[in-house]
């Protein structure tokens, strides 16, 4: 099996860096993600002790009776509390296995201010029985944004585009922050044949940019050659990858890389894990046109109003 090439990308020295460091920084992340369409991002300065507040008080949240998170409740799309079973990932062209759903519970927010269609930027619902997730979830999501403004920048300086290509494209876009709750095989029980805390999947957007834990049911990437290979870990290192829209864009220069959650394990029943995810996106009235080659890879898809992919693929998600 081929390892898949996820490197570990400092912005810290992108920061301090001069045009030609920078060239050089920008190019090694250009062949990972025409690999993997994985990368670590350290030395990004969000702090530790934010993350971990956060989960504290989604624990809080995800351990009431879901007679009293129902009242939160909505659907892929929405905000609030997606329930176990409402969800059922899948690639791109498959359909998912509604009868599989993934074994996850979801609170999700997003950005309010609008920026754009009313519909993208809905309120976001806290709940009255856990006061302390707003603040952190607040300047969490605020700080998450101004890094994917500068990854952004990396990665059209990778392309050899303007550095505010992307951001420009960018600024009245939404973005949805899923706190994904992983049960232990404890309260699940046994999974299905094939079935997975999130199914093999691509994401939909721009990046994702994901703050995870470690563990046996943890994070798997597709390689090159069809085969499963965990994800390295890094403390305090965010996951980041390349979604659909953006691979599109550079006319499939960069992989859009299917990956998955593993079920609960049986090496540790009780192990729970929180991931704080955030999906990055473009403006939702941008038509998506593949870039021309020798900038794009020369895959040449039709235009596509990113509205409408967004939804296409929520709906496609989504558990009735």
């Amino acid at each position: 099996m081929s390892m898949p090439d996820i490197p570990l990308f400092d912005i810290s020295a992108w920061r301090a860096a001069g045009i030609e460091e920078r060239a050089a920084l920008a190019a090694r992340l250009d062949r990972a993600m025409q690999d993997s369409g994985f990368f670590l991002v350290s030395g990004h300065g969000i702090d530790d002790s934010l993350k971990e507040s956060i989960r504290e008080s989604s624990r809080v949240f995800f351990a009431l009776p879901d007679t009293a998170k129902q009242a939160y409740a909505t659907g892929v799309g929405g905000r609030g509390w997606i329930a176990c079973g409402r969800e059922a990932n899948a690639f791109y062209g498959e359909v998912a296995d509604a009868q599989k759903a993934d074994l996850k519970e979801t609170f999700t927010l997003g950005r309010e201010e609008p920026a754009g269609d009313p519909a993208w930027f809905v309120a976001n619902v806290w709940p009255a029985e856990v006061p302390g997730l707003r603040e952190p979830v607040t300047e969490y999501a605020a700080q998450v944004q101004d890094l994917y403004r500068e990854l952004l920048e990396v990665l059209a300086t990778a392309l050899g585009l303007e550095p505010g290509y992307f951001v420009e494209r960018s600024k009245n876009a939404p973005y949805t922050f899923n706190i994904n709750r992983y049960p232990a095989l404890s309260v699940t029980g046994t999974p299905l044949e094939g079935q997975f805390r999130v199914a093999p999947h691509t994401d939909w957007g721009i990046l994702t940019i994901l703050d995870r834990q470690p563990g046996y049911g943890g994070l798997q990437v597709q390689t090159l050659d069809g085969e499963w290979a965990d994800a390295p870990y890094v403390p305090g290192a965010f996951t980041v990858n390349i979604a659909d829209l953006l691979a599109r864009w550079t006319g499939d220069r960069w992989r859009s890389t299917r990956h998955r959650v593993l079920p609960p394990p049986q090496a540790d029943p009780n192990e729970e894990l929180i991931s704080l995810i955030v999906f990055c996106e473009s403006d939702m009235d941008r038509v998506v046109m593949p870039l021309a080659p020798p900038i794009g890879g020369g895959t040449d898809y039709p235009p596509v109003l990113a509205s409408d992919y967004y939804r296409e693929r929520e709906a496609a998600a989504a558990v009735d």
